[in-house]
């Protein structure tokens, strides 16, 4: 008997067209998930891939024929056969998904072209939210995690104004200096990115919870070389310091020690032929011993978020209306009173003196500052800026 095809008459939409390749695209991205996971380098990664054409292709490579490839060792075929054995390839790409996680590789359009030519590049990329605009300047600003006043209220101003004028914000999370940057980059009504050294499932420190959810909702985004799930290990930092830097135009280094994680990261910016610049303080503070070491090597020096506008030639007329609304708010009560409060700690009298506003009124609105984070009561009716 002869059989016919049972395609031959069916005609196929093109919605149902369309279903199918996102069905194919889908299974695809499965196969790069699974490649992105497995324990070999980056590097051998994206080498194994674009010989292959397809992560699929590198799945289905029989054991005898992975052992031909002089770039990977016994223990990379090993790590390759293993995983493939314990990885539910459907089942872990749906899971991440579920989390709100993309996924994104080197192979793809999407992919930061200010990456690809780094040195050893991510082979793919974890994102929540958003990656950055490459129309726009993004600036890494990064710094000492226990910084002093000073470096607070400079970590602020410089995410606050270069935001304002339409500068992302590229840091990590990180007590400090990078988390009061990315919260200035927030209040300037910007975007700013968080790069972890952990899994963007995980918001590391515990404390930045709502820094990292604010991020996300104002359109920013979370992001990580590494899977879902991979805890913060000491290891993990200094690589993910080469993406900071990566993605950045340029960098500012703000308080620093002379052995410090942010002189990593402006190392690798200048391999990257990325400026650095840093953020001068007084000669008898330790935390000032990095950015004068970065300064006697050559970095440019910064004094206020102007001199870097001025220097990336932004004039102030070119700021967007929604900043102009920005200005008109902290014209307000608020910020006449946190205009009065310095960097070393200011009585509430003296902040009395300073403002003319009616005692009732200062006291509430130090409170009001202090629950949203922008002062800090040292002492019993002290003050001072974060």
């Amino acid at each position: 008997m002869r059989y016919k095809n049972v395609n031959q008459n069916i005609n196929i939409s093109k919605d149902e067209k369309e279903d199918r390749n996102k069905s194919l695209q889908l299974k695809e991205k499965a196969y790069d998930y699974w490649l992105a996971a497995a324990g070999i380098s980056d590097r051998k990664k994206t080498l194994l891939r674009a010989y292959m054409k397809s992560a699929r292709e590198v799945y289905y490579i029989e054991e005898t024929h992975l052992h031909q490839f002089r770039f990977l060792n016994e223990k990379d075929c090993n790590t390759m056969i293993q995983a493939k054995k314990t990885w539910d390839l459907q089942g872990e790409y749906e899971k991440m998904q579920e989390q709100g996680i993309r996924f994104v590789t080197c192979f793809e359009s999407e992919y930061p072209k200010k990456l690809m030519d780094i040195q050893d590049k991510p082979y793919a990329l974890y994102v929540k939210g958003r990656l950055p605009d490459e129309e726009f300047l993004s600036v890494a600003v990064v710094g000492a995690r226990r910084c002093s006043h000073y470096g607070e209220k400079y970590a602020y101003e410089f995410g606050e104004v270069l935001s304002e004028y339409g500068i992302q914000i590229v840091s990590g999370l990180a007590f400090g200096i990078d988390g009061i940057s990315q919260r200035g980059a927030l209040t300037g009504g910007g975007k700013t990115f968080a790069v972890l050294g952990n899994g963007v499932d995980i918001c590391y420190p515990r404390d930045h919870a709502g820094l990292y959810q604010d991020i996300l909702e104002q359109g920013g985004g979370i992001l990580s070389e590494l899977p879902p799930g991979v805890k913060p290990l000491p290891y993990h930092f200094p690589r993910r310091n080469r993406i900071i830097s990566g993605l950045s135009d340029l960098v500012i280094v703000i308080e620093a020690r002379e052995k410090s994680g942010s002189l990593i990261t402006a190392d690798m910016a200048l391999e990257q032929g990325k400026d650095v610049y840093a953020l001068p303080g007084p000669a008898d503070s330790m935390l000032s011993q990095g950015c004068h070491q970065l300064i006697r090597q050559g970095a440019g020096i910064l004094t206020s978020p102007e001199m870097l506008l001025e220097e990336l030639g932004i004039s102030g007329n070119i700021l967007r209306e929604k900043n102009r609304e920005v200005k008109k708010v902290l014209e307000s009560t608020e910020k006449l009173v946190y205009s009065s409060v310095v960097l070393s700690p200011r009585s509430a009298g003296e902040i009395m003196e300073a403002t003319g506003l009616m005692p009732r009124k200062v006291l509430e609105t130090l409170s009001s500052l202090e629950i949203k984070g922008y002062i800090k009561e040292v002492s019993k009716n002290y003050y001072v800026r974060i």
